[in-house]
């Protein structure tokens, strides 16, 4: 266990404790910060508080580095669909129904079990014992477009550059209804369901949310939308498309999940992405074509308009 303590001078008073901990120690992204300070290894003043508090001249903060924990996530031969890999990052196609690290009710079978097997030990451990190399998630039964970081600095500078939203995510979602306007944009802050802790819902106490549609295709009672996110809440798009009145197509969780094509899971696919790679600076933009029960769907409703 590695312990620092800081004593907050001038320069740093009414600075936020995650952003002053990140300027005094370049090695934890604002996001490792944060998951430090919610696991109280972060304090000031000896007290475990809030990412948010603002510190006072003379404050003391304290930053516990504990050990990683051994953890044996077996390697497994799960089919990968990899658009792009060099010696710092790896980006996948990710299929749907495929969870991406193991958790509760799934110890293995995950994208971190086949992602292991891939590249062995060269992945970033900042994401912890169980999302080695995880910059971002997609949900479950989201496919599409997923960064691994193979190293250390790959994952700090690439968390670096979704915190900063100069990471492009574009999604594509098959919605119920027919959307009117062929552009609009959801600024809707998002937090943690009063009435269901399993969902995230619209919330006035929740964090902020921003969500871009466009219409590319309308259809007898539903819409194909073209989605751009500029924060990356949890279920941010299902929850906006459905607060909004055109829940996914197959959204079990955030609809009634009716549909007519015998969907499971919702149909959202995280098509492109656009970024800097870590180490050359070079502008970085991927694509995954559309899955082909999704395409399916598609031919359908165009056969039936």
């Amino acid at each position: 266990m590695e312990e620092k303590e800081y004593k907050i001078s001038q320069e740093l008073v009414d600075v936020r404790l995650d952003k002053a901990v990140s300027m005094k120690d370049p090695s934890l992204s604002r996001v490792a910060t944060q998951r430090l300070i919610d696991e109280g290894n972060i304090l000031v003043n000896g007290n475990k508080t809030k990412p948010s508090y603002k510190l006072n001249l003379n404050d003391i903060v304290t930053i516990i580095k504990e050990e990683p924990k051994e953890i044996e996530i077996k390697p497994e031969n799960i089919p990968l669909d990899v658009i792009y890999e060099d010696e710092d990052i790896l980006v996948v196609n990710k299929q749907k129904g495929l969870v991406v690290h193991p958790g509760n009710g799934n110890p293995d079978g995950t994208l971190v079990n086949a992602i292991m097997a891939r590249c062995k030990d060269s992945l970033s451990g900042i994401g912890g014992e169980i999302r080695p190399g995880i910059v971002h998630r997609i949900d479950k039964d989201t496919s599409g477009l997923l960064i691994v970081a193979k190293n250390d600095n790959a994952h700090i500078k690439l968390s670096e550059q979704i915190k900063n939203h100069e990471v492009r995510k574009t999604y594509i979602a098959l919605v119920r209804g027919e959307v009117k306007e062929n552009e609009a944009t959801i600024n809707m802050p998002i937090g943690r369901s009063t009435k269901d802790r399993t969902k995230m819902a619209v919330s006035k106490n929740g964090k902020e949310a921003i969500t871009h549609i466009k219409v590319l295709e309308r259809f007898s009672g539903y819409t194909l939308l073209e989605v751009n996110i500029e924060t990356g809440r949890t279920h941010q798009i299902r929850v906006h498309l459905s607060y909004i009145g055109y829940p996914i197509v197959g959204d079990y969780v955030y609809s009634n999940g009716k549909n007519p094509f015998g969907v499971e899971g919702q149909m959202l696919h995280s098509k492109k992405l656009e970024f800097v790679h870590p180490r050359t600076g070079e502008k970085i933009n991927l694509e995954a074509e559309l899955p082909k029960y999704f395409e399916d769907v598609l031919k359908k409703l165009r056969a039936m308009n």
